[in-house]
């Protein structure tokens, strides 16, 4: 409900989404002007004895003005109170039967009561309490001139007014509440996935921290001792290793340095080796032991240490959303390398399969929406790492399937 869009003034409700609530304030004011107008002309001249001429113009003054509250309903105010107030000034110059509601004819109020609203569905709250003190002081003035004393009814005009300016600003102000709920919600979720996704980065880099170090710590032990294990080393060739030992240092130095930052003081776990293929059987027992059948199908081959340890990653998350969204379910693990054949995929490649059943029983909570919950989120960083493939989603007897493809070969992982 906000008065204004790129300098626009926009009508009431037209951020609903539906047509007929947006059209609804301007069949409202059509009908208020069509149904008012006459009748303030009729009774303007036929109950209050006021001059034709007179009450014609105070009720175009009063009753058109309502189809521009539509869009600008604090400019349509200025107009209607400015009438309305010299609408009671004018009564004051005729002489009409003490029964009478004065200041403010009945058809006044309806008109005026049905712009309070559209102003407080608009309007700040100082506005609105601004408008409502004006309304309550003409109100008050004019009863010190009143032609038959004043009395309780004569404050209605006040009264009423108060009354649609506070439900209107009610209205407004939980419209604008919900929105910004629905705004924190959608901003939060975003945060919540960028989260994720920056922990299993860093998650990553840790890991491979301690692969790649470990390689590293190989490469430079190897070239410090080559002239120790390997006899007779040309004075060159042993200045080489000398050299690829010093580089192996630096580059381990720099890269301990550049990723030191991403462990913390709670991290000691994570300077063990790294798991792999081997220990995706212990996954599988565990997942098991919880209450849900779990097939494995091993595989023996020798893969590349980042490969593994995404493999065992992917297996690891699958196997934590079965056990939270379909608890008891039947499960299937497969890891198989695919041979060198004419598929296009360009060399070896180690395939990850976890596919699960519907559950026994209904889960308690549905899946994430759309089937990407932040678990896949590290799965498909981790799957572009490695260069690899990674497909995921709901199957349609209710199952859920994980399958990726990771490639073995170095030129793939490069």
């Amino acid at each position: 409900m906000t008065p204004v869009e790129e300098g626009r003034p926009r009508a009431l409700l037209a951020g609903a989404s539906r047509r007929w609530v947006r059209l609804l304030p301007w069949a409202v004011a059509f009908v208020l002007c069509v149904v008012l107008l006459p009748t303030t002309i009729v009774v303007l001249t036929a109950d209050y004895g006021l001059n034709g001429g007179v009450a014609s113009a105070l009720a175009v003054a009063q009753s058109a003005p309502l189809l521009l509250a539509v869009v600008r309903p604090l400019h349509a105010w200025y107009v209607v109170f400015a009438a309305d107030v010299a609408g009671a000034l004018a009564l004051l110059g005729v002489d009409f039967e003490q029964r009478l509601l004065w200041p403010f004819p009945p058809m006044e109020l309806v008109g005026y009561v049905a712009l309070c609203l559209a102003l407080g569905l608009r309007e700040r709250r100082r506005t609105l309490v601004l408008v409502w003190l004006a309304t309550a002081g003409a109100n008050v003035g004019l009863g010190f001139v009143a032609p038959h004393g004043s009395g309780a009814k004569e404050l209605l005009f006040t009264i009423l007014g108060g009354v649609a300016l506070l439900l209107g600003g009610v209205l407004r102000e939980r419209s604008e509440v919900q929105r910004r709920l629905v705004e924190q919600e959608t901003i939060s979720e975003a945060e919540r996935g960028r989260r994720t996704l920056l922990e299993e980065r860093a998650r990553i880099a840790r890991e491979l921290h301690d692969v790649v170090a470990h390689h590293m710590s190989v490469i430079t032990v190897q070239a410090d001792t080559a002239e120790y294990r390997l006899a007779s080393l040309p004075p060159d060739v042993r200045e080489e290793f000398t050299s690829i030992a010093a580089t192996a240092r630096e580059s381990l130095g720099e890269m301990r340095r550049l990723l030191g930052v991403l462990r913390n003081e709670e991290a000691h776990g994570e300077l063990a080796p790294q798991p792999g293929l081997a220990q995706i059987g212990q996954l599988v027992e565990a997942t098991a032991r919880t209450g849900g059948p779990v097939d494995f199908t091993p595989c023996d081959a020798e893969v590349p240490e980042a490969v593994g340890l995404s493999a065992y990653r992917i297996v690891q998350e699958a196997l934590a959303n079965v056990v939270r969204h379909a608890p008891g379910a039947a499960t299937h693990v497969s890891l198989s390398v695919s041979r060198p054949a004419d598929d296009g995929q360009g060399g070896e490649r180690l395939t990850v399969l976890v596919v699960n059943d519907p559950p026994p029983e209904p889960p308690a909570g549905p899946l994430e929406v759309g089937g990407t919950g932040h678990g896949l989120v590290g799965m498909r960083e981790r799957v572009r790492l490695v260069g690899g493939t990674l497909d995921a989603g709901p199957l349609p007897d209710g199952g859920f399937r994980v399958a990726a493809q990771l490639p073995l070969t170095e030129k793939d992982l490069t």
